[in-house]
């Protein structure tokens, strides 16, 4: 007979969560100068930078993203079971909130200027142009959006939203969300930040629209993502600028 797991338990902060939290948090915030001091080591091992880069990405969301499956498991059954009860809500409303997501972007950017290109966005784009698809794909379609899910939404609201008002909660995994997208890199400019803010405003509205369900906005996040890797192979890069991943 199948146990369930009581919902207190599922928004319990664990070791596995502290885990996932610290590698995430240092393996950003060091891997690039790491990869900088051994550039020389890791174009000898690899045939090219881009190589380089999409192993160690890799590497970095493989790590993270294991303890992230580890601590997640359960709410991933539970919310997996919740979807399948309603397969045609599913079906229907990831494209509906993935198209909220490409409007509510395109809005924010007409409204305060035109959008700069991140460097973490020019990195994508020159990964997706020497890269393979079929190990692109499964990195940025279907690993990293997990591991983001997990950290910005499952974490971040799911869990510390027992501790503090849900709608801070919310506000810090936008502005969180859209920030490790390009902090130590060009700074928090405004121009640079938004298609990721509406990005993550959007992820974190669906999220608490389907009572926390981490999955449904994990296959937002995930479509999101595929389209953008669709666009970039097949796509001009010149008319890529409102492109974000």
């Amino acid at each position: 007979m199948r146990t369930i797991t009581p919902a207190g338990r599922l928004y319990s902060f664990s070791r596995l969560d502290a885990t996932a939290v610290v590698l995430y948090v240092s393996l950003s915030v060091l891997l690039a100068p790491i990869a900088a001091v051994f550039s020389q080591v890791l174009l000898q091992l690899f045939a090219d930078a881009a190589s380089a880069a999409f192993a160690i990405n890799l590497v970095f969301y493989l790590v993270v993203g294991t303890f992230a499956v580890l601590a997640a498991w359960r709410v991933v059954d539970r919310d997996l079971r919740i979807l399948a009860t309603r397969p045609w809500f599913t079906l229907l409303m990831v494209p509906v909130s993935l198209l909220a997501m490409v409007v509510f972007a395109a809005i924010l950017v007409a409204a305060t200027g035109a959008s700069e290109t991140s460097v973490n966005q020019a990195a994508v784009r020159g990964l997706v142009r020497q890269i393979p698809a079929w190990l692109v794909i499964p990195l940025l379609v279907i690993v990293a959006p997990f591991v983001e899910e997990y950290i910005f939404r499952h974490l971040l609201i799911g869990k510390l939203s027992r501790r503090l008002n849900i709608w801070l909660c919310c506000a810090l995994s936008v502005l969180l969300f859209a920030a490790i997208h390009v902090v130590g890199r060009e700074g928090l400019v405004l121009d640079v930040l938004m298609p990721y803010l509406a990005m993550g405003a959007v992820l974190v509205a669906v999220y608490v629209w389907t009572g926390k369900n981490v999955m449904f906005s994990y296959f937002v996040h995930a479509a999101k993502n595929l389209l953008a890797v669709i666009l970039m192979y097949a796509i001009p890069p010149e008319l890529l600028d409102q492109v974000t991943i």
